[in-house]
């Protein structure tokens, strides 16, 4: 249980809304200077990899090849060719992308200059900008205890502000289990259309959300972009340390001075991790580890070079329309 708790002295404790002053406009002019003026120079007009995937309009069928997406099957035309086929789609150049926020109290903790909340809000803007700027849509569902907002997919800088204020404005933290489930079976009733999907969450939650996650990367592209701090994976030693439990509110009173200790709670975190990485494999999404501890341009740039290898090992009709 210990990598689900927190320092009392850390971010967990911070109010979910905005620092005084600054604004969502504040927040996006700052970084469409600092981070998306770098991405386009580094990106070179590539930003459709990260929106890999296809149309829901059928062109053909074909015999299945090596490396072909196995939902894409006919299985009627398989049984009766007795031969495998897959369907060929005819790829929109205009997309929606959603983002499912999970904003429950765990995403408020930062060890360092910042919480995972702020780095969530940062992504957000960065995917959203970049993407209604060439014509594409994006919406979204914010998640507290329970969905409790829903923004319809639009292209627009404002459509961008009005997200990130939401996101920013939001009613103070309380404790409770988070139920992630919830939120993936909002966005598959809600998103009905093909879309590239954004699960953005710390991924700690009460059991049950592999299952929504699996069933939502069948009819969508999926991205698991998960949130960590450097703390939840190895504990320093910082002596007497009073923790809290963000979802719960449980508190305890821990010796991090205490090897033994440490160790343990590395250990824990470390099966954590494994299980959450093959949850996520076995789900069949791309997933986009961010650190508080990281640059965000570097590592938007490793995912996209990430999906741009596994694009080119794709075959021709399922790659990316060019910009």
């Amino acid at each position: 249980m210990w990598p689900f708790f927190k320092p009392v002295q850390a971010k967990a404790q911070a109010p979910a809304t905005a620092p005084a002053g600054v604004t969502a406009e504040h927040l996006l002019r700052r970084l469409e200077w600092t981070v998306l003026r770098r991405l386009d120079g580094l990106l070179q007009g590539d930003y459709r990899t990260l929106l890999r995937g296809t149309g829901m309009d059928l062109a053909d069928l074909r015999e299945y090849q090596h490396h072909d997406d196995v939902r894409h099957i006919d299985w009627n035309v398989t049984a009766r060719q007795a031969v495998p086929h897959v369907r060929v789609f005819t790829e929109d150049r205009e997309m929606a992308a959603w983002f499912l926020l999970d904003l429950s109290p765990s995403v408020d903790f930062g060890s360092g200059a910042s919480a995972k909340r702020e780095l969530a809000t940062e992504f957000v803007a960065v995917l959203a900008r970049l993407l209604t700027r060439h014509g594409n849509r994006v919406g979204a569902l914010l998640y507290g205890h329970g969905v409790d907002r829903v923004l319809p997919a639009r292209s627009s800088r404002l459509h961008v502000l009005q997200l990130l204020h939401a996101m920013q404005n939001r009613p103070p933290a309380t404790t409770g289990a988070t139920r992630l489930q919830d939120l993936l079976q909002a966005g598959a009733t809600t998103v009905r259309r093909r879309s590239t999907v954004f699960v953005v969450s710390d991924f700690i939650s009460e059991p049950g959300w592999q299952k929504p996650l699996g069933q939502l990367a069948q009819r969508h592209e999926v991205v698991a972009v998960r949130l960590f701090d450097p703390m939840e994976l190895d504990l320093p030693d910082l002596g007497l340390l009073p923790m809290r439990d963000a979802e719960t509110g449980e508190q305890v009173l821990i010796d991090t001075g205490d090897a033994a200790f440490r160790r343990r709670f590395s250990q824990v975190a470390a099966q954590r991790e494994t299980e959450l990485r093959q949850a996520l494999a076995g789900a069949g999404v791309d997933t986009l580890e961010l650190s508080t501890a990281d640059n965000l341009v570097e590592a938007l740039l490793r995912f996209t070079e990430l999906r741009r290898r596994r694009s080119q090992r794709l075959p021709a009709h399922m790659k990316a329309l060019p910009a």
